[in-house]
């Protein structure tokens, strides 16, 4: 009630509030009747802020875009999927285009749906191994070189968007993990959005993982890059070289995703606590040993405890019996905690 109450505010005009009111009740969605009123009216002091042609594209296309990616993805919301990024160019019988076919039917069988950019090369060979039933494909509309491969071009699972902001969106709002593989400047700019976003807490922890072939250099090169110039030039720090794995095993490409789920769940802020949800509570000895370790990512109060939900968790019914490990993060140093994440996966 709170939130329709500031909704209704942004029109400044009863006589609106009212009929925003009656059309979102005949919705018959009122769990969410704020939210729908806020869009509402966010719609309505646009039409008086003497918007362009150009303006009205945009909000209209991008909010459509939004919008039918959400019915996309909804049928499968319980199931987990893996954002795989790689060139377009890259052709068989190249090694890599096999390891990033190999590992898509390597995380298939554990259970994951493959999202990839919908184009040839990389994105083309992993949804041969992952197959059209187990794939989604995300579309970019180019005036070149991006085209809906032949696995995914006539499924329902495929999405093509105008923008590569609405389209980068939807790829880090689905993921539960991401793969990347060799690329240009494409890929490269999802990669480092993908941990520019978590690394300032913008986006959710996820499992990154850099996969290179067997021997190859490409993410060695790469890494070695930032630690002589961004990480020597003190513009990033050491732990955010927490936020990604590399590896030239697509073996242990899936173990380091698979880990990061094996004892964490997902996490919320609840007022001034960060609340990691786990399948099973720490011992004692260990929440002792976290709270000596993780000492430096609390702020005062410092406080590192378990406990059941929190009554502001009652819209997540489903996963209200889960343990809770809670701490006063200080909402800086992502790269610790994802650190954090990994002891909690310890066996």
């Amino acid at each position: 009630m709170n939130r329709t109450r500031n909704t209704l505010r942004l029109t400044d005009d009863a006589g609106t509030n009212g009929e925003i009111l009656q059309l979102v009740e005949k919705w018959g969605a009122p769990e969410f009747a704020g939210d729908f009123a806020e869009m509402i009216a966010s719609l309505y002091r646009l039409s008086h802020q003497a918007p362009n042609s150009s303006d009205m594209v945009l909000f209209k296309r991008s909010l459509a875009e939004l919008r039918y990616a959400q019915g996309v993805f909804a049928p499968y919301r319980e199931i987990k999927k893996l954002c795989i990024f790689g060139s377009a160019r890259i052709r068989p019988p190249a090694k890599i285009y096999t390891c990033a076919t190999e590992f898509a039917r390597l995380m298939t069988e554990a259970g994951y749906m493959t999202i990839t950019g919908a184009g040839d090369g990389i994105m083309r060979a992993a949804q041969e191994g992952a197959g059209a039933k187990n794939s989604f494909g995300l579309n970019i509309m180019l005036p070149f070189e991006q085209a809906p491969n032949d696995v995914i071009r006539h499924d329902s699972k495929l999405v093509t968007f105008r923008y590569f902001f609405t389209r980068k969106l939807t790829f880090l709002r689905e993921a539960n993990a991401v793969a990347v593989f060799p690329g240009g400047f494409g890929t490269l700019d999802e990669a480092m959005e993908v941990l520019t976003l978590m690394q300032t807490g913008k986006a959710r922890l996820i499992p990154v993982v850099l996969i290179d072939e067997p021997r190859g250099t490409f993410w060695k090169e790469f890494i070695h890059y930032l630690s002589e110039h961004l990480m020597g030039d003190k513009l990033i720090s050491p732990e955010d070289f927490n936020l990604f794995k590399l590896t030239t095993s697509i073996e242990e490409a899936r173990d380091e995703i698979l880990h990061f789920y094996r004892n964490f769940h997902s996490y919320r802020f609840v007022e001034k606590y960060l609340v990691i949800r786990m399948r099973h509570a720490l011992s004692e000895e260990k929440l002792a040993t976290l709270h000596k370790e993780f000492l430096s990512i609390l702020e005062q109060p410092i406080e590192l405890f378990q406990r059941g939900a929190f009554p502001q968790e009652d819209n997540e019914p489903e996963i209200a019996d889960l343990p809770r490990l809670c701490l006063t993060f200080n909402r800086i140093h992502f790269g610790f905690l994802r650190q954090l994440i990994d002891r909690v996966n310890e066996k």
